[in-house]
Parts: structure tokens; C-alpha cells; sequence
């Protein structure tokens, strides 16, 4: 691996850190949620998996990509990862679910067009990112019914903008 795999770990790991910032607390614990829901124990370990193939991925494409398909395979990587790391300050920050599904649709979106951009270049990158893409729509569907159980849930006085 050379330095381009570290440092594409480096920006990934930056993105991860919203998750560890923006904890669930007593708000999250309180909630009504589906009897499916994983539990609290997977989402570290599937984020840090999930983490490691994107980074593959993203490195497998850097390596190989060259002019304008490697600016818009980067581009494609950058938004994503916005995205990614705005979802846990909605929804775990500023407890505002009906606005953190808009945003995880735009992640989906995201990955699906990161999928689509890596697989002109390379298919095992492409074929790596389905897990993630997986993760976000189970995601989308927990966020979904989170805020059909929780109807009235939403940011406490303190914290609404």
C-alpha cells in the first residue's frame, strides 16, 4: 500500500468521527424501535468494515483512474462522504429525523452514482461499495420506521435551531 491508501483512510476515518461525535444518548435510548433493529453492539463493527471497503475501493480506483474519470470518481467520493458524515449531527445531534431521511436519500443517491463512477474504472471497487449501499437502505428503512413510531419525537426546545 502506498501513501495515497493512507491518507484515503485518513479523510474516511475524518468522516467516521461525526458518528463518534454525535453520540445517540438518552434521547436515541428513549425512542420507540422496530423489533428488527440491530443491535447497538453491530453498529460499530459494520461501520468499521464498512469503512475499510470504501477505502479499498476509493484507493483501487485512484490507482488506476486518470484524468477526468479520477476527478469525478473523487468528486463522486467527496460528496458521498459529506453525506455520510452530516447524518449522525441530524439525526443524533440536532434529533431531527424527518430531515436526517432527506439527508440519507442523498447518500444513497450519492453511493449509487460512487458505484456507478467507480465501476467504469474498476468492477471490484465498484462491487466493494455494495455492502454500503446495503447498510444505508437498511439504514434509510430503521430511519423510516423510527419516525413512524416516534411521531412527536423531535429536537427538545434547547437544541432546535
Amino acid at each position: 500500500m502506498d501513501l495515497s491508501f493512507w491518507a484515503i483512510l485518513a479523510i474516511n476515518l475524518s468522516a467516521a468521527m461525526s458518528g463518534a461525535f454525535f453520540r445517540p444518548g438518552d434521547w436515541y435510548a428513549e425512542l420507540r424501535k422496530p423489533w428488527w433493529r440491530p443491535p447497538n453492539a453491530a453498529f460499530p463493527i459494520v461501520w468499521t468494515t464498512l469503512y475499510i471497503l470504501l477505502t479499498f475501493a476509493t484507493w483501487r480506483v485512484w490507482t488506476r483512474a486518470s484524468g477526468d474519470e479520477a476527478v469525478m470518481a473523487m468528486t463522486a467520493f467527496g460528496v458521498q462522504l459529506v453525506f455520510n458524515a452530516a447524518w449522525s449531527a441530524i439525526f443524533f445531534g440536532m434529533r431531527r429525523m424527518r430531515l436526517a431521511l432527506v439527508e440519507l436519500v442523498c447518500l444513497w443517491l450519492s453511493i449509487a452514482a460512487m458505484i456507478l463512477i467507480y465501476q467504469r474504472t474498476d468492477i471490484w471497487a465498484a462491487a466493494l461499495l455494495l455492502p454500503y449501499i446495503t447498510w444505508v437502505t437498511i439504514a434509510g428503512v430503521l430511519n423510516w420506521t423510527m419516525i413512524r413510531l416516534n411521531p412527536t419525537a423531535g429536537p427538545s426546545p434547547a437544541s432546535s435551531p
